[in-house]
């Protein structure tokens, strides 16, 4: 028992307490420094951006970012995850916001909080990995349509009041005020736009975001444009630290409350693991999913008892600081105070900086969020991982997140069990990926074992089962398994009688691991639908990196004639 007890716990172990007890070098400091001012210069506009098109005012945002990304980074389980607002919650904000008030949004958001503590502490952050690709895409594919809609108003200029959240009066709204658009605004949102895309084409390590803010405000400030800023519509930014403040809670709409908070819980729990899961391939390492939900529903905590929003883990900006140079959560801590610092000597500024503009900062960031390459893959999947993508799209853009959530998630399930009834007659108890210690394709292993017949530098292993969206992810823990990646890797599939578009999209992951190594693959054995799926989604044979093989007898006799020539 005393010996398993440390295991248990280090899973909660913030990634800042461990890089401290290893040892903290001055060096370090400097790169984590360069990274963290990096990034909060990034993270400025943003920050103001995602507070105003979430429908309140511009320094929520500001001590979001502030009291969340410092909590995110202090207690995480990402040695450089970036947290704070994100456009994933702006669809979601906006409608609480509108229907409860602010105060309703407060308690959303703690409930959140809470339920992002609870998740981790039930370790239930090693099961959010499983949700399907198609579901991830439509949603998120879904709330970049969402954004691109709250911000037609600030980038055409139009004179009109409150805008509508649902999705068909807000464009009828649009429509009928679209006479009263103010050129002067739509003039600084297009060339915002070029600016961000030439920037990043050009010059893509300088921020582009924060330069478009810069140089619409000059132009707007200069020329007296007749364009709406920060200052004609919230009075400015008080230069003041995030003080505790909490506003009326309506306690006893706690249950109508509870889908939005569940939504919210979810949404952060998400793109905060699927951004720790970029940042570990970036650097190379490997987060902790339960500390960093603890984290999370700790951040969001603190960011309602400080009249903030909800926070993640933000993927873009945690890229950047990568980029930077950033290695440690003392980056990500650098930044907030750094955002710090930047608002409380520029909000008189502030006040100047147009909607146009940080409208146009949004339109970005919605397009990112589209993931366009993505959904067109998909789209070349089986029939079902379709249906589930585009429903969970038209949901999420028209009608409602939690509810494109919930039928995303439901109607996977569905389609999963439905998948694994044809499968159980196939093939039953039997592991994900197996060592090939018996070597054979004979379903009975009868044939002795080849293992010893593979020539030097060659490895092969066997998968065992359908290759779908709940175990794909283990296929990446394969080459972990090597002190030294091998020369030629064969992968014998002639037991997987199913893929869908999570394991095609876990295998073109694996694939691409393997050419950066230098490790060529033969596939072997793959079945009628498993090569249909790779065939439609492109992953095909080049005849050197990717071969394919009838049988394991076939790949041995590849793999020799490969060793001749090497």
């Amino acid at each position: 028992m005393s010996i398993a007890a440390p295991v248990s716990w280090q899973i909660y172990e913030p990634k800042l307490w461990t890089v401290l007890r290893r040892g903290y070098s001055l060096d370090a400091l400097r790169h984590d420094a360069i990274a963290g001012l990096t990034v909060a210069i990034v993270a400025l506009p943003l920050a103001m951006a995602l507070a105003i098109a979430s429908g309140t005012t511009p320094e929520k945002g500001l001590h979001t970012a502030i009291i969340a990304g410092f909590l995110i980074s202090f207690l995480g389980g990402s040695r450089v995850q970036i947290g704070g607002p994100t456009a994933a919650f702006i669809p979601v904000v906006f409608t609480v916001i509108e229907k409860f008030g602010y105060g309703g949004l407060i308690l959303c958001t703690l409930l959140a909080g809470f339920m992002l503590i609870a998740a981790g502490v039930l370790r239930i952050g090693t099961l959010l990995k499983y949700i399907p690709k198609p579901v991830v895409t439509g949603f998120t594919a879904g709330i970049a349509v969402s954004i691109f809609a709250s911000q037609v108003k600030d980038l055409l200029g139009l004179r009109m009041g409150a805008v509508p959240a649902e999705f068909f009066p807000r464009w009828q709204a649009y429509f009928q005020h679209l006479p009263d658009l103010t050129p002067a605004a739509l003039v600084l949102s297009i060339a915002s736009v070029v600016v961000i895309v030439g920037v990043r084409r050009l010059r893509p390590n300088w921020p582009g975001f924060l330069i478009a803010v810069v140089l619409g405000t000059l132009v707007c400030t200069l020329l007296t444009l007749p364009a709406e800023t920060i200052g004609s519509r919230f009075g400015g930014i008080p230069a003041a630290l995030p003080h505790f403040a909490i506003p009326h809670i309506p306690f006893e709409r706690t249950v109508e409350l509870f889908p939005s908070s569940f939504t919210i819980a979810f949404l952060a729990g998400v793109e905060s693991l699927l951004s720790a899961v970029v940042a570990d391939g970036m650097i190379g390492g490997r987060h902790r999913s339960n500390a960093e939900l603890i984290a999370q529903g700790v951040a969001n905590v603190g960011s309602a008892l400080f009249g903030g929003l909800p926070a993640t883990g933000a993927i873009a900006r945690t890229a950047t600081n990568v980029r930077s140079g950033g290695t440690t959560p003392i980056a990500g801590i650098l930044h907030a105070l750094f955002l710090l610092v930047f608002m409380l000597a520029l909000a008189p500024l502030m006040r100047y900086v147009p909607l146009a503009t940080l409208a146009a900062v949004l339109l970005i960031v919605a397009w990112n969020m589209a993931e366009i390459e993505s959904f067109r893959h998909l789209m070349r999947g089986p029939i079902g991982d379709r249906v589930v993508l585009i429903l969970t799209f038209v949901l999420t853009a028209v009608f409602d997140l939690t509810v494109a959530i919930e039928v995303g998630l439901v109607l996977a399930a569905f389609l999963f069990m439905h998948r694994m009834s044809e499968v159980v007659a196939m093939q039953s108890n039997i592991s994900l990926v197996n060592e090939d210690a018996d070597g054979t394709d004979s379903p009975d292993g009868a044939e002795p074992t080849q293992r010893a017949q593979l020539p030097e530098g060659v490895e092969a292993f066997q998968i065992s089962g359908p290759l779908f969206f709940a175990v794909a992810n283990r296929l990446d823990d394969v080459l972990n398994q090597f002190p030294a990646p091998p020369r030629l890797f064969i992968l014998r599939m002639r037991l997987v009688p199913l893929i869908d578009t999570s394991g095609v999209t876990a295998l073109q992951q694996f694939l691409e691991r393997c050419e950066r190594h230098g490790t060529r693959v033969i596939l072997s054995g793959l079945r009628e639908q498993p090569l249909q799926i790779l065939t439609q989604m492109g992953v095909k044979p080049d005849g050197r990196q990717l071969r394919f093989s009838p049988d394991f007898a076939h790949s041995l006799e590849l793999a020799r004639a490969d060793s001749a020539t090497a």
